[in-house]
């Protein structure tokens, strides 16, 4: 059990939220939709560990090292009959930092400009081959992650540490680059943060990852007799650091972006698939404040309610809590990726949601479809 309440960032502790909500728990409501079990009963590994939601590794207060493990892993995108689930995929290679819990995404390794991190990737207990690349670094040419150029990858059985500057403030990625497309496809990604020098956080500020996904990858690799090529990918699944709407609302599984009225509210986008996914917020305008490493100037920057965020682009927005307190939706507006295969809505959705409107009943109602008992 974790005391953070909501998406990774800044924003409320349990005790905040059991307060909000007059301490009491939701009803599951399995509803009456068909499942989609994208897992196999006959293949599924039920020894494999369960990932977790990604944490924030603050790596200056570990002296500037962390350490990253492949862990093959069962990942329940939304494990119940609500909303056009079940869905799980069999088999993630998911990476842990340190002696936390293996996550899909990966950790969110956040830094100080002007601090080196040393990386090292543990493949001790690996059984594929790995690499690690960091956007957003000018790092020397050993250290870029990529096998065919500098001829560096890191069997299993292997460690290797990299040393990667904090030297381009702003939202970054990292990814393994070993056989790039199924291996990001396979859960290997996560957010590089870097905090300029003198960096001020906002009231509230939210690490979102989005990520379509072809569920016949994790499938075959966990056995299945399934037929897919990467020219041929078709994306049946998306997910916000994971997890499909409802389980996107889960406060601790999912993404909710809670917040009091008056707020500023900080959100930095890393979009981790192989779609570009224009990302619309309700009722809250906002602007565009940095885009892939680079401050928008503040003469460039205006009010919007969409961005649309291309393959491996990273968006930080900031906008105002001056709505009418209530539960607002953020989600791709392609809205075939607001789907759970056929049901409407699922998919890459998540929410606003005032701390106001915690103690309502459709606020219960909907903590019920996300599988949240606290």
């Amino acid at each position: 059990m974790t005391d953070h309440i909501g998406a990774p960032g800044i924003g409320i502790s349990r005790r905040e939220y059991l307060a909000a909500t007059g301490g009491t728990g939701a009803a599951v409501l399995a509803g009456c939709q068909s499942p989609m079990n994208l897992s196999s009963k006959a293949t599924a590994q039920s020894d494999l560990p369960t990932t977790s939601p990604p944490s924030v590794v603050q790596v200056d207060e570990q002296g500037g090292e962390v350490t990253l493990r492949s862990v093959t892993s069962r990942h329940p995108v939304h494990p119940l009959e609500s909303m056009g689930g079940p869905i799980e995929f069999p088999q993630v290679w998911a990476f842990q930092a340190d002696d936390r819990e293996p996550s899909v995404p990966g950790p969110i390794l956040r830094t100080t400009e002007g601090n080196d991190m040393e990386v090292t990737l543990d493949n001790t207990d690996g059984s594929h081959p790995h690499t690690l690349h960091f956007h957003g670094s000018h790092k020397t040419w050993e250290n870029d992650g990529v096998p065919t150029t500098t001829g560096i990858r890191v069997d299993p059985g292997e460690k290797h540490t990299y040393t990667i500057p904090a030297n381009v403030p702003g939202t970054h990625l990292y990814h393994c680059h070993y056989q790039t497309n199924r291996h990001i496809d396979m859960g290997m990604y996560g957010i590089f943060r870097v905090d300029p020098k003198g960096y001020e956080p906002a009231d509230k500020e939210y690490f979102m990852t989005v990520k379509d996904w072809d569920s016949r990858v994790p499938r075959q690799m966990n056995g299945e007799d399934v037929d897919y090529s990467p020219r041929q990918r078709n994306p049946d699944v998306f997910t916000i650091n994971g997890k499909s709407l409802p389980r996107t609302l889960h406060p601790e599984d999912g993404s909710p972006m809670i917040v009091d009225s008056g707020d500023t509210v900080r959100l930095h986008f890393v979009n981790a698939g192989y779609m570009s996914h224009p990302l619309h917020t309700h009722n809250h305008r906002f602007r565009l404040v940095e885009k892939d490493g680079g401050q928008i100037p503040e003469a460039a920057q205006y009010e919007r309610d969409i961005t649309n965020v291309a393959p491996a682009e990273r968006h930080t927005i900031e906008f105002e809590a001056n709505a009418d307190p209530g539960i607002y939706l953020m989600h791709c507006h392609k809205v075939d990726h607001a789907m759970n295969r056929n049901f409407y809505p699922g998919g890459m959705v998540s929410a606003i949601v005032y701390r106001d409107v915690m103690d309502t009943d459709i606020f219960s109602d909907l903590m019920g479809y996300a599988g949240y008992e606290g």
